[in-house]
């Protein structure tokens, strides 16, 4: 049990503060398009993320808990999809049905997994059945880089924000025209593919890829249906930008996976497969009208499907999102404006509605010497539910040379998805999910090395759960707004380098709980730790990794138990005459038997062996 957050109360807050300003103002890794500005305007992007107030902002300015993931990182993972990877990062627990492709949750900080808020290049992404984001359907292979924000971040997004954001950017061209061709194989008859180029010709520059990888998988369910379960996956992106001019640039981008994969159901000996398909859509137009004074326009829009045979399921959930973004600079002064509509729709036999959201935001930013300042306030007027106000305030003050201490309190909120509402399990009555966050965070930085702990604290209210069958049509049970949820823990990290060698970790103790019973929350674990390792051997660069997390339980009366596990997985990687890299993993390196649900296998010990061609011109 974690008792370390005894001075986070509201009421030692004004009041006019804790009503008017309640959302923690994140400097956020993953707004919904100013990546446009970020890119055009900072060419050494790595060390810019694009913030809360959806401007970009250098990483020494951030306020907020954010982690930045580039593309070498992502080239060495040999992660199969997005989940997989973000699971090694500080403050993320995976929970999965069975291999690549089923049924994947995410937990930030010890929240549900629709707490957290998605973009692809600008693009939200969500499913309006289970709610948030569908991981097992979101490709890797031309993911370039990803920004995870951790807490409460309503104020800017609206809807959904309340464990956090993640934003992942797929690759942008630059420089001159660059091909590129990769191949790898692996045990568990695991094959892939990528080729694609990128470029800059003048004023417009453009990237296009492809990825295809299978694999026979393995038995998730040993137990139940002795067969191996394997997966297919396809992805295509794109980009292109035109500067117009100095002030002015148009972007479009677009993303469409699918993923194909065998699952273990009810019926023994039966051929379960699942169908997922990821499409996005986005344009914007970014303008420089003075030197103070910016905009962005942007359109974009998400479609997800997921059916399944030979036992028919289908459900598709399309989002349109309509952002208008002012910004006006002065000095260390930053002001921001935003209006913007969402509307989601659901088609889920019998199932077809949808609704939407207008909203408007304001923020303000101020940073010179030790100080940081960040605040943040938003209506949403739901077309069901009325209005959502939320607001924020983040403070930061740098003591000492290196070193900063924050503290940020927020609120958030998400509305109930169509299906929670309009299934025979959903009640029409619910109401949106409401949640409070507070964190203090001390942080370190000189060179290469860091240091940073942060403590929160995030109530949420109105927590929709399954329960008894009564007031909906279903006699199995219904969803309903009876649950109240206290995650509470720690997060220390940090990294350095002794000699030649490059250290780096996390460790998370938590305590995500059911307030009402007292109980722990169901496949998350209260402690988290993740460390790796590297060192240039030559032209290798060798690495490790080490993951370990404690015990959790499967359902929500804690009887079920999921014992705790650890892992271990290791690399190398070389760059062979200047234009092949090569890669070698083997994860799970003790073939440790362990379960990320109750009655589902996990993959144990497997090898990958990668090859990429890239020309130098």
């Amino acid at each position: 049990m974690i008792h370390c957050l005894p001075c986070f109360r509201l009421a030692a807050l004004p009041l006019a503060l804790s009503c008017a300003l309640p959302v923690l103002a994140q400097t956020s890794g993953a707004p919904s398009d100013a990546v446009l500005v970020a890119q055009a305007s900072a060419p050494s992007l790595p060390d810019t993320v694009v913030t809360a107030t959806r401007v970009a902002q250098p990483l020494t300015d951030v306020l907020a808990d954010v982690t930045l993931i580039d593309r070498e990182q992502v080239e060495r993972s040999g992660a199969v999809n997005v989940s997989d990877l973000l699971q090694r990062q500080a403050g993320i627990e995976m929970s999965r049905n069975g291999g690549p492709g089923t049924t994947t949750s995410l937990y930030m900080r010890g929240a549900e997994t629709r707490f957290t808020a998605v973009y692809i290049d600008g693009v939200r992404v969500d499913t309006q059945s289970t709610g948030g984001a569908p991981w097992e359907s979101i490709n890797l292979a031309q993911v370039d880089r990803i920004e995870i924000v951790r807490g409460a971040a309503a104020a800017v997004y609206g809807s959904d924000a309340i464990a956090g954001v993640i934003q992942i950017f797929t690759r942008k061209g630059e420089g001159p025209f660059t091909p590129y061709v990769g191949v790898g194989v692996g045990n568990q008859g695991t094959r892939k593919a990528e080729a694609g180029f990128s470029g800059k010709n003048g004023a417009v520059d453009y990237a296009l890829g492809f990825s295809h990888a299978r694999s026979t998988g393995f038995n998730s369910r040993p137990a139940a249906n002795p067969d191996r379960d394997g997966y297919r996956d396809s992805g295509v992106t794109g980009r292109v930008g035109v500067q117009l001019n100095d002030a002015h640039r148009l972007e479009a981008s677009g993303t469409y996976s699918r993923v194909k994969a065998q699952y273990d159901g009810f019926k023994a000996g039966q051929n379960d497969v699942g169908d997922n398909r990821l499409g996005t859509l986005g344009a914007a137009w970014a303008a420089q009208w003075t030197k103070n004074y910016s905009t962005r326009l942007s359109v974009n829009e998400s479609r997800q499907r997921y059916e399944t045979t030979p036992d028919p399921y289908r459900t598709e959930t399309t989002l349109r999102n309509y952002l208008f973004q002012n910004e006006w600079r002065s000095g260390a002064h930053l002001v921001t404006a935003a209006l913007e509509r969402r509307e989601d729709h659901l088609t889920n036999s019998p199932i077809d509605q949808g609704r939407h959201q207008n909203a408007i935001a304001l923020g303000y930013g101020f940073t010179q010497g030790a100080h940081t300042l960040q605040v943040n306030v938003r209506h949403d007027r739901d077309s069901e539910f009325g209005g959502q106000s939320t607001g924020g305030v983040a403070y930061g003050y740098g003591f000492a040379p290196g070193w900063r201490v924050t503290a940020a309190v927020g609120t958030a909120f998400r509305v109930p998805t169509l299906y929670q509402r309009f299934s025979e399990y959903g009640q029409p009555a619910l109401q949106p999910e409401k949640a409070r966050n507070m964190e203090l965070g001390l942080q370190w930085a000189q060179g290469g090395s860091r240091f940073g702990v942060v403590a929160y604290q995030n109530k949420v209210r109105n927590l929709i759960t399954f329960g008894s069958a009564g007031v909906c049509s279903s006699s199995f049970g219904c969803y309903e707004n009876t649950g109240r949820a206290k995650l509470r823990g720690v997060t220390i990290s940090g990294a350095h380098k002794f000699g030649g060698v490059n250290l780096g970790g996390s460790l998370d103790l938590q305590d995500p709980k059911d307030a009402k019973t007292g109980k722990t929350l169901g496949r998350r674990a209260k402690q988290l730790l993740k460390l790796n390792a590297d060192t240039r051997v030559g032209d290798w660069t060798l690495g490790a990794e080490w993951q370990a997390v404690g015990k959790r339980w499967d359902n929500a009366a804690n009887t079920n138990k999921l014992a705790g596990y650890g892992t271990v997985n290791l690399y190398a990687t070389a760059t062979l005459a200047r234009e092949w890299t090569l890669l070698a993993r083997i994860d799970n390196i003790g073939d440790r038997d362990y379960q990320l649900a109750r009655g589902y296998a996990t993959a144990g010990r497997t090898f990958y062996l990668g090859l990429r061609w890239t020309p130098r011109f």
